[in-house]
Order: structure tokens, then sequence, then C-alpha cells
């Protein structure tokens, strides 16, 4: 109940709906939409009632439309999701198992992968009681605690595509 998810697309209109799809529907999401396509915003807003789509009138790419998207999130958590992902059903229940665990005293968390495509590891996986530090996360799935920030733009804008996620690590780290 405190968490929204930010999800930035490009185009992406024939593959976001399996994402939104598992998300569960109580949960809000936001889109921030890296084109001008006003048909693609009234078609999700009406139909998934959890969905605010801004519509960004320029590419503004992955750090700078994560910003935004979290720059209107209103709860403790924002959970950053590219719209090719699909949640495996525990993925919530086990991250806030984590957070538990963590007593709350953590800036990200993330997912184990199954693969490189963006799916999460299943329930069968040996270690998935686990909770490893690691130097960086990949950047299709973050959950950040939004109160551990300090950063005004949680992303460098100067990056435009590739490796903001890594940046963010090491500044977090650092």
């Amino acid at each position: 109940k405190n968490i929204t998810f930010v999800i930035v697309s490009f185009r992406s209109a024939h593959i976001i709906e399996s994402c939104i799809k598992s998300i569960n529907p109580n949960i809000k999401i936001i889109i921030v939409e890296n084109s001008n396509n006003l048909h693609f915003k009234n078609y999700l807003e009406n139909k998934f009632l959890n969905v605010e789509v801004i519509i960004a009138k320029k590419n503004l790419g992955y750090g700078k439309g994560n910003n935004l998207g979290i720059s209107r999130v209103n709860t403790q958590y924002a959970f950053i999701l590219n719209p090719d992902a699909i949640l495996e059903e525990n993925c919530l229940e086990e991250l806030y198992k984590a957070q538990l665990i963590l007593q709350d005293d953590f800036v990200i968390l993330a997912p184990n992968l199954l693969n490189n495509y963006g799916y999460f590891l299943s329930k069968n996986n040996n270690s998935q009681n686990e909770i490893l530090e690691v130097d960086y996360v990949k950047g299709f799935a973050i959950l950040f605690n939004l109160k551990k920030i300090n950063f005004n733009e949680i992303f460098d804008e100067n990056f435009f595509l590739f490796l903001e996620e890594i940046d963010l690590c090491k500044r977090i780290k650092d």
C-alpha cells in the first residue's frame, strides 16, 4: 500500500499491458511515455484504473524519465520497472520480507534475475531467502526507499539510456 510503480516507456504499447497486468491492480502505476502519443495515454488510463500516464512531449531518456515519474510519487517506496518486465506473483512479497529483515534500513532493493530478459527468479531458487549486498543492480527493476535517498534527482540526467543505474548505485555507496 505504500508503493508506487514508475515505468518509463517509449512506444511500448505492444508490450506494456503484460507488465501492467503483472502488478496488483490496487497499486498505483505512473507511466512516463517518452513520445507524444495521447492515444496511448487515454487508452491505458481508461483500461487500467490504477494507471496515470505522463506524456513527456519528447524522449527524455531513462534517467530523466524516471526522475519525472518519481517526482510524482507520494509513497515511501518507488519501484522502477521496465515496460517489458513481468513480475512473478511473489516478487513484492519477497521484497517485503527483505525489507522486514533489513528493518527498512536500505536505499535500494532489487529482485534476482531468472535470465537477462527481465523475469524474476521463481520460488524454486535455492537462495530465495538470501539477501546479497552487491555493487550495483540491473536498472529494469529497482525498489527505492525514498526516505533514504537524499538526491534531488535520483538518476543523473546526463545519462540518456545506459549505465544510469550503475552510476546511481556508485553514488549511493560513496
